[in-house]
This record gives C-alpha cells, structure tokens and sequence, in this order.
C-alpha cells in the first residue's frame, strides 16, 4: 500500500503565530504529532509521505501516487479538510479521516470515504484488519480507551525537520477535572493515562538522534495530571537523561493552575529544562469560574499563583475567555488588568464557544441558545452561541482587550516591568546561536526600523543590554511575538 498522510493548513491566529515564525525562518510552529505516531501503527512495508500544509503544498502527484490519504484535523482546520477531500473526490482517491473534528462529527462529512475515530491504538488496527480481509466499513470508533505504554514512538522521519520551530512529545491524555466549555474528558476521559518513564527517555532518544537541538512540546492537555508519578520517576530520570546530554532541549508544555502549589515539582520540572508553561486562566471572576465548574481556580489569587510560578524560573503564557453568562461589563477591563498585572506576556483571549462534545453545548442546546457549529476559533469574533450579554458590547468588549494588551506601548511596558523581575533558570540561559542572531537582526529591521513602535523597541532592547543582559534574549522574543499579534488583530479586524 502507499499511504499519504495529510495535515490540514492551519487559518491565521494569534495561536499560528505566523509573522514570529518568519523571523526565525520556520514555517509552522509544530509537526503533527498524530499522524506520524498513526504512520507508526501502519504495516513497516506500505510506503508512507506526509504532506503538512502548513509547511508545503498539497500537489495532484502525491494524490494520485496514494492508494489511501489519511487526514488527521482539529475544529479549526475545517476550512483546508473541505479542500483536501474535494481534491481526493476528484481523483477518486479513497479518504481515511481521524481526529479531534471528526470523532466530534464524522456525520457533517459524507464525501469521506472511512472514518478511523477515538484513539488511534485501538481503532485503527480494525480498520487495517477489514481492509486486509476486503470487508471495510466507513465507521471505525469506540468508548474504550488506549493504553498508552502500548502507543509507538512517533514516525520523525516523515517530516522536514527544518521548517518546524519546536517538536512535540505526549506523556498523558485525559484530565481530571470537568470544565464546562472543554472536550478534553469527552474525547479522552477523566483518568489520567500515561507512558513509561523509559517511552518518554525513548522518545528523547529519537529527536535527539534526528539532530534537533531546539524546543520540544510537551503537548498534554494538563501534564501534572500525575504529580507523583512526575516527582518520583519521570522527572529525575528527564534530569538525568538531560544532564548527560548536555541539555540539548528546552520544553514547554500546558498544567492546570495547582502546579503553583508545589514548590517541589516545580523546582524539578525547572531542573528537567522546563522553561515555559501554557496554564488556562480564563477569568478571575468567581462566579464565572463556578459557572464554567473551573474548580481548580477558585478560591486563589490568580496573580499569586502566577508570579509563584514565575518566581521559580518558569514563563507563564495564559489562556483567557470573555463570554460567560455571569460576566458582567467590568469583565473586560478586569482581563487587561489582570494580564498586566501577572506579567502574562503571552496572553491568548478568546470568545466563549461550545464545541459539541462539551457539556456547555448539551447545556446551550437544552436552553435553544445554539445558533451554529463552532469555527474552531475562538479568536475570530464570531460565536456559536446567543449570549447572556448583549452580542455587539460583548463583541467590542473583546476587542477592547485585545487593544489593550496588544497595542505596542502597553505590550512593550508589561515585557519591561516582567523582565524587572523574571530570573530565568540555569538551565533555560541558551547559547547564542546562529538563528538566534538572525532573528535578532531581523527584528532590528522590522521591529527598530519599519514598525511604527520603533520607540518602544529600541528603549526595551537598551534596557535590556545595559541592566539585565540575560534576559536579552527574551527581550527581543517577546517583541517579536507582540509583532504578530499586532499583525494578527489587525488583519482579522
């Protein structure tokens, strides 16, 4: 068999992070990790080429070389599945289709061919069965869940290294807790479920054999899912791993708010090269967290917890939703002050929606207050839902945001007074690298020449140099990320 694995183009968003990647001469910010741990499921004699359109063209050759086109996609990518599967159609080249989107509603796509949906470790092994013994169906799903010590190391070799900006690595799935607007529990369970201290060690074998030196995502929808596991085995055998490699990466990854409260896992995960941590604030009002059953965030100062986790060496970036029914008009500048306030530099707000698996759709839906079926965006200005709050105010209350916390002079002073304060880690300090250099001189370009925020730049780049020379770096990172999301509220506006 040859088998054509298709990842869907990304739209543009502050998420895409398109107009920083272009500073460091990247095309998209991370490989698809699922369809090249799926190419590793596949019979080792079928012929395997992965295509991502975020980082190459889609051409007719590479249809008509396939027997099947596998394609992976989230809610968001909605718009390039309709694209590649009319191509496909066109040939008559067969459609294989699995992730997150179609799990959530396969029924919406009837020009799809097979749907291998669920996790892939326990579905797609049927599918290859039927197809050997010519007895496939077109629905391929299930309500178990995968052991994960049994999930293959992912395929690297299918992917052009070179036009990635960070690589990506998967430890849990599942979360314990049960937020309203999340589809995290409906699509993967409560419980979490983990690999092997020595499948993770193997995996970092793996990139670090391919010759990446750079970022690697930890991509689980709440890492510290299993702190004690975390704390006795994986993390000191990642230090360890790490420090006989000479630290040859850095790592992010996404942790629900509580890590705050662990000194001790957070000096570990410090210790392993974590430098920055995706944590989902949505919003500081407690009636709203109650509503949304944010449990994890209630009864805290947010700020606290933040800074807590800053003070031991780690970035925060956030993420922020304005829309719920409690939220009242002072929401809004509430969000701004929050965000300047915890020195979130990367601060992702966005607009309420119910993706249909979650609870807040069954509930929108009970109370006749669904009106479509959600972009996948929540940066985008639309919703799929008739708000409590009138839709214009809550509309121009999201970009008032946005406005002030991306606007530059406001971006550029909540990064200076962050760095004040920031004391990164030993083991996050980098060597300057030829990229880094590059993009250091593009910035001066487009940053200190072009952009009508030169001002800003120059005075946080000075500063910088002359006070606090090991955040330098950061400094000119964080001008970069500001950059695109000025470029990105601006074209979507």
């Amino acid at each position: 068999m040859k088998i054509l694995l298709v990842y869907p183009k990304y739209p543009d968003t502050f998420w895409s992070f398109k107009h920083a990647l272009k500073f460091v001469s990247k095309k998209a910010a991370n490989p698809p990790l699922g369809l090249i741990t799926i190419a590793s499921i596949l019979p080792v004699i079928w012929e395997k080429k992965l295509i991502d359109l975020n980082v190459e063209l889609l051409k007719d050759q590479d249809i008509l070389w396939a027997d099947f086109v596998f394609i992976s996609a989230m809610n968001i990518q909605q718009k390039s599945v309709h694209e590649i599967v009319d191509k496909c159609n066109n040939y008559e080249t067969k459609v294989v289709a699995g992730g997150p989107l179609f799990t959530g509603e396969y029924q919406n796509f009837p020009q799809i061919d097979h749907f291998v949906l669920n996790e892939a470790e326990i579905t797609l092994p049927d599918f290859l069965n039927d197809l050997e013994n010519n007895e496939l169906q077109r629905v391929y799903q299930t309500g178990e869940y995968a052991n994960l010590e049994e999930t293959p190391l992912p395929d690297y070799s299918l992917i052009k290294l070179s036009k990635y900006n960070s690589l990506s690595i998967q430890f849990t799935r599942g979360c314990p807790f049960n937020c309203e607007f999340c589809d995290i529990t409906a699509l993967l369970g409560h419980k979490v479920r983990i690999k092997t201290s020595n499948q993770i060690i193997g995996e970092l074998n793996n990139i670090y054999d391919s010759g990446w030196r750079k970022s690697v995502f930890f991509v689980d929808d709440n890492f510290i899912g299993n702190k004690k596991f975390l704390k006795t085995d994986l993390l000191p055998k990642m230090i360890e791993w790490m420090s006989a490699k000479k630290f040859p990466f850095q790592f992010t990854t996404e942790a629900s708010i509580d890590l705050a409260d662990d000194v001790e896992l957070m000096k570990l995960l410090v210790e392993a090269g974590f430098e920055n941590v995706f944590v989902g604030i949505e919003t500081t009002d407690e009636e709203s967290l109650s509503e949304c059953n944010k449990i994890q965030n209630k009864n805290r100062s947010l700020v606290e917890s933040v800074h807590r986790i800053q003070e031991q060496g780690i970035e925060v970036s956030g993420g922020f939703i304005v829309g719920f029914d409690s939220d009242q008009a002072s929401v809004f500048q509430n969000q701004i002050d929050f965000i300047r306030s915890s020195g979130i530099i990367t601060a992702m707000v966005g607009l309420l929606n119910a993706p249909k698996k979650t609870q807040l759709y069954k509930r929108l839906t009970k109370e006749n207050r669904i009106v479509k079926d959600t972009s996948g965006n929540n940066t985008d200005f639309t919703l799929n839902f008739k708000p409590k709050m009138d839709e214009n105010q809550l509309i121009n209350g999201y970009k008032n945001i946005i406005r002030g916390i991306y606007s530059g002079e406001s971006f550029y002073k909540r990064v200076s007074e962050f760095l004040k304060r920031f004391n990164p880690s030993e083991t996050s300090k980098r060597k300057i690298s030829p990229r880094l250099i590059i993009a250091f001189l593009k910035s001066i370009v487009v940053l200190g020449v072009v952009d009508k925020f030169r001002k800003f730049y120059w005075e946080l780049i000075f500063w910088s140099l002359f006070n606090r020379p090991q955040v330098l770096t950061k400094a000119v990172t964080y001008s970069i990320y500001g950059y695109h999301f000025r470029k990105i509220f601006k074209e979507v506006i």
